[in-house]
């Protein structure tokens, strides 16, 4: 009798500590709301810290470095023409590195906007077939805010670098050119700080783009997890949609 009580109470107990397991398997399998909200937000701050660096380091990225407002190549010919080669040069030179310094300035305000992401928004978008959801999110949500914070902060910089006077000699000289069909705006803040803000989202974007579609891109233990199951259930749903 002894025994197969005992036996019983084995066998519940293996069974208990089974159900556990499972449970525990299921938990890594499934992630939580708040799991998947920790996820893309490592995700994007990991983006972020991309873009940061791109910035600090402009040489040989498009993405970062300044470029004249409206038909760039057309009005940099034109400045060429007229022998202003030094001229451009100063300009773009001096306000790529107010750019960088802006960047450097600003990366509270980038940081922050991504922590404000709530976790029911961020679990919305972390199944999706759109390898850019996140930082598309991010985007239209944060971008109005950041505009706001980023605006002082480069009209700052960009006097401080001394750009804003070298972008004054070129305007006057520019605008005072027979037929242009568009002036040059004198005060290039809202333009710089648009440029600076697209630049940071395109570089958050490949880098979200990357995490969702290489393991080696995930550098967290939530990263691997939440963008891994996510992996799993756009199989799943590819494979449904298939039959």
């Amino acid at each position: 009798m002894k025994r197969i009580v005992c036996t019983s109470l084995l066998g519940i107990t293996i069974f208990l500590s089974s159900c556990d397991t499972l449970k525990k398997v299921a938990s890594l399998i499934t992630p939580s709301e708040f799991e998947m909200a920790t996820g893309l937000k490592d995700a994007l701050t990991q983006g972020l810290f991309s873009g940061f660096d791109a910035f600090a380091d402009p040489n040989g990225n498009p993405l970062v470095r300044f470029v004249f407002p409206g038909d760039a190549a057309k009005i940099e010919k034109t400045l060429h023409d007229l022998g202003l080669d030094k001229m451009i040069d100063n300009v773009t030179a001096k306000y790529t590195h107010a750019m960088s310094s802006a960047v450097s300035a600003a990366k509270p305000i980038f940081i922050n906007s991504v922590k404000s992401m709530s976790i029911k928004d961020a679990a919305k978008i972390l199944i999706s077939d759109n390898p850019h959801a996140a930082t598309d999110y991010f985007k239209i949500s944060m971008s109005p805010e950041l505009m706001v914070a980023f605006r002082p902060i480069v009209d700052s910089t960009v006097k401080t670098e001394g750009a804003a006077t070298e972008w004054t000699n070129i305007v006057n000289i520019y605008n005072k050119i027979p037929f242009i069909s568009k002036p040059l705006e004198s005060n290039l803040t809202d333009f710089i700080s648009a440029r600076v803000i697209d630049g940071m989202f395109v570089i958050v974007g490949n880098e979200e783009e990357n995490i969702r579609t290489k393991y080696e891109f995930r550098k967290t233990d939530m990263m691997k997890k939440v963008f891994g199951y996510a992996e799993q259930e756009l199989k799943k749903r590819a494979s449904q949609q298939a039959k």
